[in-house]
């Protein structure tokens, strides 16, 4: 778990005020020696990380989901020699989703149209009629 800014300047003030060295600073207040140290190096957390991605090439994958949109991520995963984890990543870097859809590719509208028009009909007549 992180520690908050105000415990790391308290920790950084005590090591100060009392000349302790990062080896006894560290158990006094129950952290690593290399957690003090690098608190003094630099107060706030690295939030971001500033390596940019290696293994997958950009315009590779660019180029995989144009020749096949309808491919799982682990199978782009095997024929670029990453995990699925690593594909996932790369497409969200490069904003590429799945297109989706509202309505059902087999869906018929005539059909539609035709059968609630029997339901009306059904109704009118007070004929009792099963969905399913």
């Amino acid at each position: 778990m992180a520690c908050s800014i105000d415990f790391r300047r308290k920790v950084l003030e005590i090591k100060d005020r009392d000349g302790l060295s990062f080896e006894e600073t560290a158990p006094r207040f129950g952290v690593s020696k290399s957690s003090v140290s690098r608190w003094a190096k630099r107060l706030e957390p690295c939030l971001t990380r500033s390596k940019p991605a290696t293994k997958i090439a950009a315009e590779r994958l660019v180029s995989d989901v144009e020749q096949h949109p309808d491919a799982f991520q682990h199978e782009r995963a095997e024929r670029f020699g990453c995990s699925q984890r690593g594909i996932c990543e790369a497409l969200k870097r490069l904003k590429i989703s799945r297109e989706k859809t509202f309505f059902h590719p087999k869906a018929d509208e005539e059909a539609r149209r035709i059968f609630k028009k029997k339901v009306i009909v059904y109704e009118l007549m007070r004929i009792p009629f099963n969905l399913y």
